[in-house]
């Protein structure tokens, strides 16, 4: 059976390889497996239908949604506003600012494509402006984009805890030091990558036009930073879920939008609404099919089939966990964040549990690997909607993204996987490790 296993995964390749929509990619593996391995379909899909009634998924659509009316609303704006008036004076300080507010922007919306869409637009041509080269300001901002899925709350977390039965909590706050590790490495890089810029610098203030500019910025700027402490505070206060805290995301998000930054009108609302309708369906369906499809693997025993098959290779557990992260690289060049997860962690959780793997570090480990896909060739979504926006060849983007993702995002893939503290010493600081 694992050999049809096998042929099912490079259909599924093959089809997403050539452009061929998610869901269909995972129906045609499910037809390789019902044709070729003979497996029955109609308990497994009454199964899937009963799995997409999670209250846990409501979450996803929520998040989505918030994040289309956050890109909309003015909130963005105001965020770059506030964070630049500590740094505007400092060469490079313009790119701090872009990664910084895509991590804050994560913090509120749990997903990649919102940082690039709501900042991307405004940054990109002040970038410009004071001296960066598009293609490097474009890069730079994609590639922060991505701390969206690691800083919580983070999408592909819920789908993670869902999918493993694992604490979602547990699970974003196993992501959010190498978020901010991933943040700050993009800064310095930045600082460092733009001593060779001709840059316009604001002037130096002084302290009291510092303390006057922090705190008319900062008035403005309240609302919108009240959102991370309110659906992170939330959560973690024991306050709400984290469905509940999405819910409370799009409802605090709307009056904000519409009354305090008025970026909200009608015609964006509606088109807003839209915009996360279509991505939702898409969503899950594809969540529909390949929970399907990891729980025929599971039937099968294709997992315990995997670990033996490895173990035969080696045992190490370092060679083991850098083989590991070079297979979810590869699958995150092909796939997004959600479709890996889903395929993956099923099947490879039970290697982890062998060689003394938490399922929150796993967790850790998926989430920075796949996120890494969103601005790696050839899927690089992220990347390419950047260039979309930033209105330059996705061919000028890619080598500042590469300088980007090699010294900045490759090393705490590493550091995540080999050092375990990283991932858990915040979870068991709050105390879901014992």
């Amino acid at each position: 059976m694992i050999e049809v296993a096998l042929l099912a995964i490079a259909v599924l390749v093959i089809f997403l390889t050539l452009g061929v929509p998610l869901p269909y990619c995972f129906g045609g593996a499910l037809m390789v497996m019902y044709f070729i391995g003979d497996v029955t379909m109609k308990g497994n899909m009454l199964w899937g239908f009963q799995q997409l009634g999670n209250p846990v998924l409501l979450a996803i659509p929520l998040f989505v949604l918030a994040g289309t009316i956050m890109s909309e609303s003015g909130i963005a704006a105001s965020l770059l506003r506030f964070v630049n008036v500590f740094v505007g004076h400092i060469r490079g300080g313009l790119g701090v600012v872009a990664a910084v507010s895509c991590a804050i922007i994560g913090a509120i919306s749990g997903s990649g494509l919102t940082g690039i869409a709501a900042i991307g637009p405004l940054l990109i041509p002040e970038m410009e402006k004071r001296g960066y080269p598009r293609a490097y300001a474009t890069a730079l901002i994609a590639n922060s984009s991505i701390l969206g899925l690691l800083i919580p709350p983070s999408v592909t977390m819920i789908i993670y805890g869902w999918v493993t039965e694992t604490s979602i909590l547990a699970c974003f706050l196993a992501t959010l030091l190498p978020g901010l590790f991933i943040m700050m490495n993009f800064s310095i890089i930045n600082l460092w990558m733009s001593r060779k810029f001709d840059l316009v610098l604001d002037e130096k203030p002084s302290f009291s036009e510092l303390s006057n500019e922090v705190a008319k910025r900062g008035f403005n700027a309240f609302p919108a930073l009240l959102m991370p402490l309110f659906i992170l505070g939330g959560i973690y206060g024991g306050v709400m879920t984290p469905t509940e805290a999405a819910a409370v995301s799009v409802i605090y998000s709307i009056p904000i939008g519409f009354l305090v930054y008025k970026g909200l009108r009608w015609s964006n609302f509606f088109s807003a609404g839209k915009e996360a309708a279509t991505a939702v369906g898409t969503i899950m369906m594809m969540i529909l099919f390949s929970m399907i499809l990891g729980q025929i693997f599971v039937m099968e025993s294709i997992p315990q089939e995997i670990v033996s098959s490895i173990f035969s290779i080696t045992e190490n557990k370092t060679l083991l966990l850098i083989l590991i992260n070079i297979l979810l690289f590869l699958v995150g060049m092909v796939v997004n964040d959600a479709t890996a997860i889903i395929l993956i962690a099923p099947l490879l959780l039970p290697l982890m549990n062998a060689i003394g793997v938490s399922p929150i570090q796993f967790a850790a480990i998926m989430g920075v690997n796949t996120a890494m896909g969103g601005v790696t060739p050839p899927y690089a979504s992220i990347l390419y909607l950047g260039a979309r926006i930033g209105n330059v060849k996705v061919t000028k983007v890619i080598p500042p993204a590469m300088i980007l993702i090699l010294f900045g995002y490759v090393p705490v893939v590493f550091l995540t996987s080999l050092w375990s503290d990283l991932s858990l010493y915040l979870p068991r600081l709050f105390g879901y490790i014992q």
